[in-house]
This record gives C-alpha cells, sequence and structure tokens, in this order.
C-alpha cells in the first residue's frame, strides 16, 4: 500500500517525526501523519498549515507499507465521540492515539479524515520495532499549488 505525506522539501529526504501534538498524538510521540491519496494529503496540508507559502518548494512523499491489516489497528467513526471532527474533541483523540502509541501493538493508526470523514489517514509510529524494516520512502514527487487553493 502506498500513503502520501506533503511537506517542503528539506523535510521531503527521509521518514522523521518532530515529536509535535496533534491530533491522534501529545507531544513526545514521534509519528508521522500520511494521508490516503495525494487529494487528500493536499487537504489536509491547508488546513492544518493556514498559510501555505507557495513560493516555496514542496515534495509529495510516496511511502510504501506492507499490504497486510496486521500492521494496523483501524479507528472507526462510529467509535468516536459525535463531535469527534471539532478542536473540542482533541484530548479524547490524543487518547485513543498515545494508547496506541504506547501499547506498540501495531505499526499503523488507520484514522477517519476530519477533513474528508469517509477517507482516511495512516499515522506511522515511527518509534515501533518494524518501522524501519516495513516502512519505506518509495520516492519524492515534485509538487505544484494550484494558485487557486489560496
Amino acid at each position: 500500500m502506498e500513503v502520501f505525506k506533503i511537506c517542503r522539501e528539506e523535510y521531503s529526504k527521509s521518514l522523521k517525526a518532530s515529536g509535535a501534538a496533534n491530533r491522534w498524538n501529545v507531544r513526545g510521540q514521534y509519528v508521522i501523519y500520511t494521508g490516503s491519496y495525494r487529494s487528500l494529503s493536499t487537504l489536509e496540508m491547508v488546513v492544518h498549515r493556514g498559510a501555505i507559502m507557495p513560493s516555496e518548494k514542496y515534495k509529495v512523499m510516496v511511502i510504501s507499507l506492507p499490504d497486510n491489516d496486521d500492521i494496523l489497528n483501524h479507528v472507526h467513526p462510529n467509535h468516536l465521540p459525535e463531535n469527534w471532527r471539532t478542536l473540542a474533541a482533541y484530548s479524547v483523540l490524543q487518547e485513543i492515539g498515545s494508547k496506541w502509541y504506547s501499547s506498540q501493538n501495531s505499526l499503523v493508526l488507520k484514522v477517519p479524515s476530519a477533513v474528508i470523514p469517509y477517507e482516511n489517514n495512516y499515522i506511522l509510529n515511527t518509534e515501533h520495532p518494524d518501522f524501519s524494516k516495513c516502512v519505506q520512502l518509495v520516492r519524492t514527487e515534485d509538487y505544484f499549488w494550484d494558485t487557486r487553493l489560496f
């Protein structure tokens, strides 16, 4: 399976995580957020960044994961609070993600996108023992920001 991450060119050379807190993790947990499609990754980037600098060079990281359901846990939207797409639910979602991260029982957490709930994001645990042998950066692609997005 391939998943996608869009980032500034200087961060596109390797699979590293910052440890910053986000919707599904707390600070100090090293995860990489990826999307199931390039288009979803684009929308996620626009929503979360708030300000994209089209003058900077961006790349699409194409990341390969094993085609094997054993490597992932799936969070179903019907198991989430009604307000899961809002900022108010961050603490609940971070708790779910933190438990997954700490348990180390899977390499990937498949979660619904808050932007497009019928599509999925894949969170990669860079501290999982199988990360280096199962997750590969296949290639990077040039990314073009369509100015109509701004």
